[in-house]
């Protein structure tokens, strides 16, 4: 029995080959546990996150990890109600198998969904092994800036009183930036137990190129146009109202090109555009991680977006794909954020405040002038930056190691 490797269980709505980055994120971790010899099994839904058409097979072994995909487990975001029922669905279900899991050892669990948090606190307790939370994102935060809570509402209220009861139970918390670190410390002070470690861009299939000859662009029609890009998910915390304005502005541009990909509740707004009539917009699907390399460097710029109440909420990690691919960022939000951070480290691009429609615009026409020579030694400083800070090989290692310690320490 001693010979047998221990198990590793993560909980998390979604997984490979589901292209929500927390899913492939958490896919390199858990191919890296496996490699350090543990037995790693993942709990996950049967179904697309954004798109719960899909389907993915109820069990398979995917880089020597045990997926199983679990029913029921996900309806689609057509609303909050519809949303809270499919991750409830799927906790519950996570919960009943992981008592059942062999040789556990250790609890993985993130923030997708909400309540993988408490979930993860009851099943540790239950099987009394640690527990480590991977916090991608913050709620009921979220819903507060959004929002669609009050902040002394009820819901509010349970939501916070289960987070401190994860903090408390949690062998280790990891998060993305010091701005949320910040916030998860208002909460509960567990600064003996935090970890500051922003995500890593897939180096492996991002790779800083030229946007053209580009079997994307060819694919999709972009010719030779400007291509101004915001790839990644949608989201109320992600603001493109200021970017849509000055495409709008923009529009007699026959060389400029806005493309979307993606998805989420912010990209009805993009195509309400495109049926009023736009013809500088574009807008596609979210990409597999297989083309994802070949998406990004079609693109000339691309476009980050975060909204200013949404600091230390939630993460923008769409910086480090267009960082790592080699282009210059236009983005959107606060100065003081983890985006104003990277960018006082390294002239990448520009900073755009929301509502600043002109200054958009100005920023755009110069990334233009400023011709290939000029954007290509923005990427190359940019690419720099990711080698130096957010390589996946140096993040990842870290990661795990912060795993393997906290599955060893008897505290």
């Amino acid at each position: 029995m001693s010979g047998k490797p221990k198990t590793l269980l993560i909980i998390t709505q979604v997984y490979v080959p589901d292209p929500a980055s927390v899913g492939q994120h958490i896919a390199d971790v858990a191919k890296e546990m496996v490699r350090r010899g543990w037995r790693v099994v993942v709990y996950t839904s049967a179904r697309g996150y954004d798109d719960p058409s899909k389907r993915y097979p109820s069990r398979e072994c995917l880089d020597g990890v045990d997926v199983r995909r679990l029913p029921l487990s996900s309806f689609g975001k057509r609303s909050i109600p519809i949303r809270l029922l499919g991750q409830a669905c799927f906790m519950v279900q996570a919960i009943a198998l992981g008592l059942f899991t062999r040789r556990l050892r250790l609890v993985l669990v993130s923030t997708s969904p909400p309540f993988a948090g408490i979930g993860g606190t009851v099943l540790s307790w239950l099987r009394r092994v640690p527990l480590m939370w991977w916090v991608m994102d913050l709620n009921p935060d979220q819903m507060v800036v959004s929002g669609k809570l009050s902040p002394r509402s009820l819901v509010t209220r349970a939501f916070d009183w289960m987070n401190r009861v994860t903090l408390r139970r949690s062998r280790a918390v990891v998060v993305m930036d010091r701005f949320m670190r910040e916030r998860v410390i208002a909460k509960l002070n567990v600064s003996e137990k935090i970890h500051v470690l922003p995500p890593w861009p897939h180096e492996d299939v991002l790779k800083a190129v030229p946007s053209r000859p580009n079997a994307f662009r060819d694919e999709h029609g972009f010719g030779d146009r400007f291509v101004v890009m915001y790839s990644g998910n949608h989201g109320i915390q992600t603001p493109l109202e200021t970017l849509l304005e000055a495409a709008r502005l923009l529009e007699e541009r026959q060389d400029l090109l806005f493309v979307f990909i993606g998805g989420g509740v912010g990209k009805h707004d993009v195509d309400r555009r495109i049926a009023e009539g736009a013809k500088n917009i574009r807008s596609l699907p979210f990409q597999p991680l297989s083309r994802l390399g070949t998406s990004l460097s079609a693109a000339d710029v691309h476009v980050v977006s975060l909204a200013d109440s949404a600091v230390g909420v939630i993460h923008p990690c769409k910086i480090y794909g267009a960082m790592a691919i080699g282009r210059p960022v236009l983005f959107f939000g606060p100065e003081a954020s983890h985006v104003g951070d990277i960018f006082r480290d390294g002239d990448i691009g520009r900073i755009v405040a929301h509502g600043d429609v002109q200054a958009a615009v100005a920023a755009i026409r110069e990334l233009v002038s400023m011709g290939q020579d000029g954007r290509e030694a923005m990427g190359r400083r940019a690419t720099g930056l990711v080698s130096e800070s957010f390589s996946s090989i140096g993040l990842l290692g870290r990661f795990c190691d912060i795993l393997d310690e906290a599955s060893r320490d008897s505290r």
